[in-house]
C-alpha cells in the first residue's frame, strides 16, 4: 500500500474478538445492516475508528473478511477501502478470491494503479485469494485506458492460461483499442484472431462491433485499407452488423493513403446499401479530395451535402484551406476563409496555425505574426504549431533576437519548447555561422530539461568544423558521449570532415577505422568524406581503395564520389587516371553533374588540350548538366591561355546569354588574356570570318586599332558585351574596379554603360547613373562605337545613339555661344 495510506492506519492492540476463517455467508437484512454500519464507521474517520469497529464486530458471530466483499462493493472510496483492507489485514482475517475481486474493482474504477500492482501481487500467487474473471475485466479495463497496455496484456494472457476463456469483450476492445493506438497492431492482430477463434455468437460472444472497428481503424491507419475491408466482410452476420462507422473508417483510410476513387466509390456503395453519409463521411472524403486536389470534385461534394442540408463545419472548411494552399490556390483559400466568416462557421485554433504556417511559407512574416495576435484576442492559446512555422521562418531570415522571444513566448503560453524548434534555431544559427550563439541555445535547452540528440550536436560540430574549431568541436563530442547521446554515422562523418579540414589525415583514419569497428555503416557520406581527404593529401591510391570499401559495403558511389577523385587526379596533372574513373561512373550508370565536368574541363585545360575541353563542355550541356560559373571560368582561362581569344571571347558571350554572372576570377582571364595577346588579336579579326558574331573580339580588336592602351580595350570590352546583355549592375561594378587600376572611364565606357542603361528602361534617369563630361571629339568617338554596339542589339538603333547625338548638339551650342562671348 502507499506510505500515504499507511500512515492513516494505526496499530491495534489485542483484539477483543477471535479471528475466524472467511466463509461465504447468506446475505441477510442482518448482514446488510452490518455491511452499513461498518461502512458509516470508516466514513466518520473518528480517531477511535478502529477500536469502534473492533466492539462493532465483538458484538457479532460474523468476521469482518466475511462481509470485507460488502463493505469494498458499498463503500464507493477506494481510500477509505484500503483503509477496511488493511484494518482488516493486520488483525489476521484472510480475505478470500471475492474480497480481493471487490477491492479491485473499487481501485480500477479510481484508477489507483500502483495499488492495483500491489494487491494483484499479494493475491495472485494464492489459489484462495485469485480475483474472479470480472474483477480482471475491470483491472484489463483501468490498464488499458490508461495507457499501460503491457500490464493489461499481461493480465490478458493470464485469464487466457488460468481460466482457458479471453477477457469480456469489453475489456478485450479496451485492450484492443490501446494496442492500436500505442502502435502495437501486430499483437492487436493476435488479440483479435484469438477472440474470433473463441467466439461462437451463442454463449461465448467474444467480438462485436466495436471490435472488428476498432481493428479496421489500426489496420487502415497504416495503409492497409483493403485488409480492413476483408475484416469487416468475413464478419458480416456472426454478430456484426455492418453500418455507417464501418464505412467511415474505410473512407478515412483510403482517403488518408490518397485513393479518393476508391473511397468515392465506397460512398456510392453506402448509399446503395441504404445508409445515408454522415458529417464524418464527408469530412473523409473533404479531406482526400483536398489534399488530392480534385477541386471539381468537391464541388461536386458540397452541392450534395448542402442537398441533403449538412452544413460545411470548421474542420471541413480547414481540409479545404489547407488543401487550396498546398495547391498553389492561394487566393482561393482566403476567399474559403472569408466565406467561412460570413457564414457564422467559427475559426479555431486549427484555421489560425493554417494560415500561419502558409504566411510564413510565403515570407509574409507580418501578416503571420497580426494572425498570432488575432488568436490570443478570440480567447484561444496558441500551441506549438502556430509559434513553430514563425521561429523557423525567422531562423531562415537570420532574425535569431525575433525567433527567440517567441521561443520565450510560446513558453509562457504554456508549450515547452521540443527538439523540433530548438533545432531549427540551431540550425538556423549555424548556417548564419552565428555558431556561438548556437551553442547558446544548446545550453538554454538543457536547462530547460530538453536534451539535444546526435542531430542537434552533428549541426553544432559541423558549424564549428567548417569555421575552423576542430578544437571545440571534438569537445562537444566528448560532451555528448558524456550525456549518454549515441553519436549516429553523420556525427562521425562530421568529426572525419573536421580531421580533413584540420589536414588531419590519420585521426580522420582512426575515426573512420572505428565506425567499422563498431559495426556501424559509414554510409555514402561517410565514406566521402575519408574519399575526400585521400584526394586532399594526394593519396589517389587509397581513395581508389577507399570507393571499393564502400561498393563491397553494399554503398553505392555518387556524383560526389566519383567528382572528387576526378577532381583529385586533375589536381595530380594525371588526365588519363581521371578519365579512367570517369568511364567506371558511366558503366555503374551514376551521372555525372557540373562538378564532374567541371574537373574534366579543368584537366584537359591544364593539359594545354582546349579541343578535348571542349568537347566535354558540349557533351555536358548534351546531357541536360547546367555549366555554371567556375565551368566557364576554367574553359575561358583555357583558351586565353593558349591565346585562342576568340573562342574565348565566344564563351564568355555564351555564358552572359544564360544569364551565368562572371566573377573576379573570370574577369582576371580575359583582361590578361587579352591585353598579352594582342598581335594574336589582329591576326585572328583578319583571318576568321565569324568575327562579327563575337563582339567582345571585335571591340577589342576596334580599339587596339584606334591605338587605345591594351588594358583600357579589355575593360572597355567586357563592360560592353556586359551590358549588352543585360548585366549593368555587374558592368558598373566592373567600370570601379577598372578607375581603381588607374584607368579613368573613357568615352567607349560611357557609351557601353549608357547602351546598358537604355537596354534596362532606364534612359530617362541615365544622369544619375553615370557623368559626362566628354567634349566634342571624345562624344564623335563614342557615336563611333555605338554604332558597332548597335549591331548587336535585337532592335537596332539605340536609344543610346539618340541621346549621344543629342549631346553633340548641346556640345556645339554651347562651345558656339562660349566663342560668341569670348569675341
Amino acid at each position: 500500500m502507499s506510505k500515504n495510506l499507511i500512515s492513516l492506519i494505526k496499530p491495534l492492540h489485542t483484539p477483543k474478538f477471535k479471528p475466524k476463517p472467511p466463509s461465504k455467508i447468506p446475505i441477510t437484512p442482518h448482514i446488510k445492516k452490518l455491511t452499513n454500519e461498518v461502512c458509516k464507521i470508516i466514513r466518520t474517520q473518528e480517531i477511535q475508528w478502529e477500536k469502534i469497529l473492533e466492539t462493532r464486530f465483538s458484538e457479532e458471530d460474523v468476521a469482518p473478511s466475511e462481509i470485507a466483499h460488502l463493505v469494498f462493493d458499498k463503500i464507493r472510496n477506494c481510500e477509505l477501502g484500503l483503509k477496511f483492507f488493511d484494518w482488516v489485514s493486520q488483525n489476521s482475517f484472510s480475505l478470500d478470491g471475492l474480497a480481493y475481486s471487490s477491492l479491485l474493482k473499487l481501485l480500477a474504477r479510481s484508477k489507483v494503479l500502483t495499488e492495483i500492482g500491489n494487491l494483484l501481487a499479494e493475491c495472485m500467487i494464492c489459489e484462495e485469494k485469485l480475483p474472479t474473471r470480472e474483477a480482471f475485466d475491470v483491472v484489463i479495463r483501468a490498464y488499458s485506458e490508461s495507457g499501460q497496455v503491457e500490464k493489461a496484456l499481461e493480465l490478458y494472457s493470464f485469464v487466457l492460461k488460468k481460466h482457458n476463456v479471453v477477457p469480456h469483450v469489453l475489456a478485450c476492445n479496451s485492450l484492443l483499442n490501446g494496442l492500436v493506438k500505442s502502435g502495437k497492431l501486430e499483437i492487436a492482430q493476435n488479440v483479435y484472431k484469438e477472440m474470433v477463434e473463441r467466439d461462437d455468437g451463442v454463449e461465448n460472444i467474444c467480438i462485436d462491433n466495436y471490435s472488428v472497428c476498432i481493428m479496421v481503424r489500426g489496420l487502415c491507419k497504416k495503409g492497409k485499407v483493403e485488409e480492413g475491408k476483408k475484416l469487416i466482410e468475413k464478419r458480416w452476420g456472426k454478430n456484426v452488423i455492418p453500418n455507417i462507422v464501418f464505412y467511415n473508417t474505410l473512407i478515412d483510410g483510403y482517403c488518408k493513403r490518397g485513393d479518393v476513387d476508391r473511397a468515392h466509390g465506397l460512398l456510392n456503395e453506402l448509399k446503395l446499401k441504404g445508409f445515408l453519409p454522415t458529417e464524418e463521411t464527408y469530412a473523409a472524403m473533404i479531406n482526400g479530395i483536398c489534399k488530392e486536389g480534385s477541386f471539381e470534385k468537391l464541388s461536386e461534394l458540397l452541392k450534395e451535402m448542402e442537398s441533403r442540408g449538412i452544413q460545411v463545419n470548421t474542420q471541413m472548411c480547414n481540409s479545404i484551406i489547407e488543401g487550396r494552399y498546398r495547391h498553389g490556390f492561394v487566393g482561393d483559400a482566403v476567399e474559403t476563409t472569408r466565406k467561412m466568416i460570413e457564414v457564422g462557421c467559427e475559426l479555431d485554433i486549427v484555421t489560425y496555425n493554417i494560415l500561419i504556417s502558409n504566411a510564413c511559407r510565403d515570407g509574409k512574416l507580418q501578416e503571420a505574426e497580426k494572425l498570432l495576435e488575432q488568436v490570443q484576442r478570440r480567447g484561444y492559446i496558441p500551441n506549438k504549431l502556430s509559434f513553430t512555422p514563425l521561429i523557423h521562418a525567422y531562423c531562415r531570415q537570420g532574425d535569431f533576437e525575433r525567433a527567440s522571444s517567441l521561443v520565450v513566448k510560446m513558453t509562457e503560453c504554456g508549450h515547452k519548447p521540443d527538439l523540433v524548434t530548438y533545432g531549427a534555431l540551431v540550425h538556423g544559427l549555424v548556417v548564419a555561422g552565428e555558431v556561438d550563439a548556437a551553442l547558446t541555445i544548446r545550453d538554454k535547452m538543457m536547462e530547460r530539461g530538453v536534451s539535444p540528440d546526435s542531430g542537434i550536436y552533428n549541426v553544432l560540430m559541423n558549424g564549428l568544423c567548417k569555421t575552423g574549431r576542430f578544437l571545440a568541436a571534438k569537445q562537444l563530442f566528448s560532451e555528448m558521449l558524456g550525456h549518454n547521446v549515441l553519436p549516429d554515422v553523420y556525427v562521425y562523418a562530421t568529426l572525419v570532415d573536421g580531421c580533413i579540414r584540420n589536414d588531419d589525415l590519420d585521426e580522420a583514419k582512426k575515426l573512420f577505422e572505428d565506425i567499422l569497428k563498431r559495426g556501424m555503416d559509414p554510409g555514402v557520406v561517410g565514406y566521402n568524406a575519408m574519399i575526400k581527404g585521400f584526394c586532399k593529401s594526394r593519396m589517389m591510391r587509397d581513395a581508389i581503395i577507399c570507393m571499393n570499401r564502400m561498393v563491397n559495403g553494399n554503398n553505392s558511389p555518387d556524383e560526389f564520389t566519383y567528382s572528387t577523385i576526378i577532381d583529385g587526379y586533375i589536381k595530380q596533372h594525371d588526365l588519363y587516371g581521371a578519365l579512367k574513373v570517369f568511364s567506371l561512373m558511366i558503366k555503374r550508370n551514376s551521372t555525372p553533374n557540373v562538378v564532374t565536368y567541371t574537373s574534366l574541363i579543368d584537366g584537359f585545360c591544364r593539359n594545354g588540350y582546349s579541343v578535348g575541353a571542349e568537347k566535354i563542355f558540349r557533351e555536358m550541356k548534351l546531357n541536360g548538366a547546367t555549366p555554371n560559373v567556375v565551368t566557364y571560368t576554367v574553359i575561358i582561362g583555357g583558351f586565353c591561355k593558349e591565346g585562342k581569344l576568340a573562342k574565348a571571347a565566344s564563351f564568355f558571350e555564351q555564358m552572359l546569354l544564360s544569364k551565368c554572372h562572371p566573377n573576379d576570377v573570370t574577369f582576371h582571364y580575359l583582361v590578361n588574356g587579352f591585353s598579352k595577346n594582342v598581335s594574336s588579336t589582329i591576326l585572328t579579326r583578319k583571318n576568321e570570318s565569324d568575327i562579327q558574331g563575337t563582339m567582345l573580339l571585335e571591340v577589342f580588336g576596334r580599339m587596339i586599332s584606334d591605338g587605345w592602351d591594351p588594358i583600357s580595350a579589355a575593360y572597355n570590352a567586357i563592360i560592353g558585351c556586359l551590358c549588352l546583355h543585360g548585366m549593368l549592375a555587374i558592368a558598373l561594378q566592373f567600370s570601379d574596379k577598372m578607375w581603381n587600376k588607374g584607368l579613368p572611364p573613357d568615352s567607349v565606357t560611357f557609351t557601353a554603360l549608357l547602351s546598358g542603361i537604355c537596354l534596362v528602361g532606364k534612359s530617362k534617369e541615365w544622369r544619375s547613373i553615370v557623368t559626362c563630361n566628354l567634349d566634342e571629339p571624345e562624344l564623335n568617338v563614342a557615336i563611333k562605337y555605338s554604332q558597332i554596339f548597335e549591331r548587336y542589339l535585337n532592335d537596332g538603333v539605340s536609344e543610346a545613339s539618340t541621346i549621344l547625338h543629342t549631346l553633340v548638339k548641346d556640345r556645339k551650342s554651347r562651345d558656339q555661344e562660349a566663342h560668341g562671348l569670348r569675341i
